[in-house]
């Protein structure tokens, strides 16, 4: 007789069939059992989009004295009777410092970090907003306008949405750099309407102070909040693999001046370096230095209401900013590389065009 094991209330040897059957009802019990099953975890929102958009917020509030001449121009003339040629002068200047900073900003940015060099560009474009109000002489102009806020402008001018870009983002690069690009545009369609009503029903001083305040108000945040690289978080950048490693961006440590030239001659000898600067030196002659400068004044020559013109001069703005948006999104998918003479070609040849056509609607309206 085979030895008998105690199973509960029965003996297993007696009754071999009662240990088929409990085994079966255990496991129906198991499957019926409520299982619990976790919510995934919530995805924390990346540490670049918060970089972006600080970084958006400081183009914008730089933004704010790129739209400023024209609509000031008119009001200098009446209350100092200065020539338009002569106020003219400072704007050059700063469009001029504008492009020439940016090279030399970028080997900053290296050396000493984004945040310190993005904030002390704020405050040289407030600064120079702020002792615009107490010009006497059309020359101490050149000093505000141009040499002040010409060196904090071009200290944020397209590197900085580059390099916030390659740093924070290995996906998405285009999109976040068009982005931020836009943000001068965007700066454009809210403060001219705004600096332009101000200097027309008030006065030209309450517009100035109002763009230092917006220069201001951004330095908060870009001290705070705005990081130099993802490394300063512990994280690595958007859009890197799981086995990526943080590491931080290499800094130059020799003389930021010397290493931008150094650059600056190595691009040299790259043809499509000179394409672009043929096209961004004509795009910045007429968009900036006729268009962006004249066209308030030439339009109130011809009997328009300031805000009226400034309204006009906004709407550039909108397509600037589809159209800003719309190219970064459009690198992440399309070789820039493959498009880039042709893109050249009609940015020179709408950027000419659009003077002439503007000045001869005008001339039929007169």
């Amino acid at each position: 007789m085979p030895p008998r094991r105690h199973v509960g209330r029965h003996f297993v040897g007696e009754w071999p069939e009662l240990h088929g059957k409990r085994a079966c009802w255990e496991q129906k019990r198991v499957q019926n059992r409520p299982v619990t099953v976790k919510a995934p975890a919530r995805r924390r929102l990346h540490p670049a989009w918060i970089v972006a958009g600080v970084a958006f917020l400081a183009l914008v509030g730089a933004a704010g004295f790129r739209s400023a001449p024209s609509a000031l121009l008119v009001p200098l003339e009446d209350e100092f009777g200065w020539s338009r040629s002569e106020l003219s002068v400072p704007v050059g200047i700063n469009i001029l410092l504008f492009g020439l900073t940016a090279p030399f900003a970028a080997a900053l940015m290296e050396r000493f970090g984004l945040r310190r060099v993005t904030s002390t560009a704020l405050v040289l474009i407030a600064a120079g907003a702020a002792l615009s109000i107490f010009v006497t002489q059309a020359w101490m102009l050149n000093l505000t306008w141009g040499l002040l806020i010409g060196l904090g402008t071009g200290s944020m001018a397209l590197v900085f949405a580059a390099m916030v870009a390659d740093r924070w983002f290995l996906r998405r690069k285009g999109l976040v750099t068009g982005v931020l690009t836009a943000g001068s545009a965007t700066g454009q369609l809210i403060f001219l309407p705004i600096v332009a009503s101000l200097a027309e029903n008030q006065s030209w001083r309450y517009a100035s102070l109002l763009i230092a305040g917006i220069a201001l108000a951004v330095v908060p945040l870009v001290a705070t909040l705005l990081r130099d690289s993802p490394a300063d978080l512990g994280v690595t950048p958007f859009g890197s693999p799981d086995d990526a490693v943080v590491a931080p961006p290499p800094r130059s440590p020799g003389n930021p001046a010397k290493r931008a030239l150094d650059v600056l001659r190595r691009a040299a000898k790259v043809r499509t370096f000179w394409a672009l600067v043929v096209g961004f030196g004509i795009c910045g002659a007429t968009t900036n230095g006729l268009i962006g400068t004249h066209f308030i004044p030439s339009l109130h020559d011809h009997g328009v209401p300031e805000t009226t013109a400034a309204g006009l001069l906004a709407v550039v703005g909108i397509f600037d900013v589809v159209g800003t948006i719309a190219s970064g999104w459009l690198t992440d998918r399309v070789n820039p590389g493959s498009c880039s003479p042709s893109t050249t070609r009609d940015v020179a040849f709408r950027c000419c065009s659009s003077p002439c056509s503007s000045v001869r609607r005008s001339s039929r309206r007169s």
